[in-house]
C-alpha cells in the first residue's frame, strides 16, 4: 500500500497571562499581530491581556497546493493509487481490507482470511477474491491494474468471477479485455 507522510502542527494556545505579564513589565502597550497578543497597561497596578492562538492574526490565509506526479494531479504517477504492482501487496494489506470491509465483524474470526493465506495464494489475488465477493469495483480496478489474476481458485475451487455478481463479473472481464 502506498502512503504519504503528513505532518500537522497544532496552534499553541497560551492562557498563562501571568507569564506574559511578567515578561513584559515595562511597556504601556505591547502587541503582536503574528502572536495574537495584545497587552494594555494603564499604570503600575492593572493590565488587560488579550491572547489568542499563536499564528497570523492579520486576516491572511494560506493555501497549499500539492503537486503529485508529472502534471501535478496524477495520483498514479505519485504512487498514491493504482501504481502498485503485484509484489507491493502483502499479508498486512489482506488483513487491513478484511477489517475495513467489516468481514471480521461478519465472520467473527480471521479463520476465512487465514485459510486463504494458508493456500499460498498471492495476497493481491486474495484481495481480488474478497473484493469480488463484496462488489468493491474501485478496489477490483486497483487490483487488476496491479496484476491480480481473476482465475486463481480458493479452497472451494471458486475464482473471483465465481464469487462475483453479474455486474462485477462483467466489470472484471471488460477490464481484462481493455488491458489486453
Amino acid at each position: 500500500m502506498a502512503s504519504i507522510t503528513c505532518i500537522t502542527h497544532q496552534p499553541i494556545i497560551s492562557n498563562s497571562k501571568s507569564l506574559i505579564t511578567s515578561q513584559l513589565s515595562s511597556s504601556k502597550l505591547v502587541s503582536s499581530k503574528f502572536l495574537g497578543i495584545r497587552i494594555k497597561r494603564d499604570g503600575c497596578s492593572s493590565s488587560s491581556i488579550s491572547t489568542s492562538r499563536i499564528g497570523p492574526s492579520n486576516g491572511s490565509r494560506v493555501t497549499c497546493w500539492f503537486k503529485f506526479g508529472k502534471n501535478g494531479v496524477d495520483a498514479e504517477g505519485a504512487g498514491i493509487y493504482g501504481s502498485q504492482s503485484r509484489d507491493d501487496f502483502d499479508r498486512d494489506d489482506v488483513e487491513q481490507y478484511f477489517n475495513y470491509m467489516g468481514m471480521l465483524a461478519v465472520e467473527g474470526t480471521y479463520d476465512k482470511m487465514e485459510a486463504l493465506l494458508g493456500q499460498k495464494i498471492h495476497p493481491v489475488d486474495i484481495l481480488l477474491l474478497l473484493a469480488a465477493s463484496e462488489g468493491d469495483l474501485p478496489k477490483i480496478e486497483e487490483l487488476l491494474k496491479a496484476g491480480a489474476k481473476y482465475d486463481v481458485k480458493d479452497a472451494d475451487g471458486r475464482t473471483a468471477l465465481d464469487r462475483a455478481s453479474a455486474e462485477v463479473k462483467d466489470f472484471i472481464l471488460n477490464f481484462s479485455v481493455q488491458r489486453a
